[in-house]
């Protein structure tokens, strides 16, 4: 997970506009006896100080400190590279900041390390301020059932399709697949009938195991679980691919960069994306954007979906500062005047009921991120937040290669891979 929303934040980087900033209304600026907040805390963010986001902190800020006199937030930002080796060593010398931006992998981690405020017990009416998912997804069943983080943005987003390639091969381009059986079976006959392209371009990662059907972890958060038959059963689908010349073998280690780079270049039928994906096609990829099909996510049970959190410090020198500011920063203004500018999606309870996510004005842009707002009301965060993005990630790809390659059965090949998650699991208790 980590992995991926490193490089999701420097997609907003690249990508998003400069944002004015917006003072919200629901700011939750006075502490929990009713008195008035003061005090200074850090806050900190990842590869976000920039010409583009600057601005928008900055005024978010101001407006903060305007609100709430004798409070004073020292914003400071980290680079992607190396984002979480920075936060577990800040975390081991007590020097992490106040309140953090982090994913639920990095939350999870520091959370089971006792450093990170379970506020579903200090703050428990924050619940019903955001989306069910995007709470639950920052909820812990493994340690306790505690909530380790205000939901911010959250990102999913269409799958996109070369109809140019998928006529060249024998496929009917109106008829786009939505579902992973349905892109199973295209995906074979693309292969059939052109042996140097492909439809998919890479290894499933764990949060497609979810998208599936696959149960991945036991509902106590204790034990993953997608070695079941219908975890093998998804695995195979790969293996034949690979046998019926559906499947390259680039593909065994393509990670999303090669995957875009390939679409781009008209070598691929399908790339999952989101709403920045359908501009940066548009601007770096014109011959592939003319033939351009837009459906939903490709799932046999509901779409996935990633979220970016504010984690409050448990050692907080001023708490209530703290969580005030972190509430501040993702209430529903300041969430739906960051996601019109970033190409993301709110997680506060209401926002996407705004005109910005149900009002349609003709342009494609528009039509894909309509589309993707109300694929949020049904996604899920499949990528639970005790599997790491490095370790059992590789393990993971590693082992499906190996099932892909015949050196392994697809059933040798989860056990191996959730033994050695559950192992680790084990050994962090």
């Amino acid at each position: 997970m980590m992995k991926k929303a490193l490089a999701f934040a420097g997609t907003l980087a690249a990508g998003a506009l400069v944002i004015a900033g917006c003072a919200g209304t629901d700011s939750g600026s006075q502490n929990g006896s009713g008195g008035e907040l003061a005090g200074e805390i850090t806050f900190q963010t990842w590869n976000l100080k920039n010409e583009k986001f600057t601005p928008y902190f900055n005024d978010l800020i101001a407006a903060f400190e305007e609100e709430n006199p004798g409070t004073t937030i020292d914003w400071v930002d980290a680079p992607a590279e190396g984002y979480q080796d920075k936060l577990s060593a800040d975390a081991a010398a007590g020097n992490l900041p106040d309140v953090v931006d982090m994913g639920p992998e990095s939350a999870y981690t520091l959370a089971q390390a006792g450093v990170l405020e379970d506020i579903a017990a200090s703050d428990p009416e924050a619940k019903g301020l955001y989306l069910d998912k995007a709470w639950e997804s920052m909820t812990f069943a493994g340690l306790g059932g505690g909530t380790y983080g205000y939901p911010w943005y959250l990102n999913t987003g269409p799958s996109f399709f070369n109809t140019a390639v998928l006529a060249q091969c024998g496929l009917d381009p109106q008829t786009l697949p939505s579902t992973y059986d349905e892109l199973f079976d295209q995906a074979e006959t693309l292969g059939k009938n052109c042996t140097d392209r492909s439809m998919i371009a890479r290894m499933p990662a764990i949060e497609n195991f979810g998208e599936y059907g696959v149960d991945i972890m036991n509902d106590e958060g204790t034990e993953f679980t997608y070695n079941s038959a219908k975890g093998v059963e998804f695995v195979q689908r790969f293996v034949d691919l690979y046998g019926g010349d559906g499947l390259t073998a680039e593909a065994l280690n393509n990670l999303q960069t090669a995957e875009v780079d390939d679409f781009k270049a008209g070598q691929l039928g399908y790339l999952p994306g989101s709403s920045y994906t359908f501009n940066d096609l548009r601007e770096t990829a014109p011959a592939v954007f003319d033939t351009l099909g837009v459906g939903p996510r490709i799932n046999n049970s509901a779409p996935n979906m990633y979220i970016e959190s504010l984690v409050v410090n448990a050692g907080s020198k001023n708490l209530p500062v703290s969580q005030a500011f972190a509430k501040y920063v993702t209430n529903s203004d300041n969430q739906l005047a960051f996601a019109k500018a970033a190409s993301v999606f709110p997680s506060s309870e209401g926002t996407l009921d705004d005109p910005w996510f149900t009002e349609d004005d003709g342009d494609g842009a528009t039509k894909v991120r309509l589309e993707a707002a109300e694929q949020v009301r049904n996604a899920v965060v499949w990528w639970p937040a005790a599997f790491s993005g490095g370790a059992d990630n590789e393990t993971l790809r590693e082992e499906i290669a190996l099932a892909v390659l015949g050196q392994k059965t697809a059933q040798e090949a989860l056990d191996a891979s959730v033994k050695y998650s559950n192992e680790r699991l084990a050994a962090t208790r």
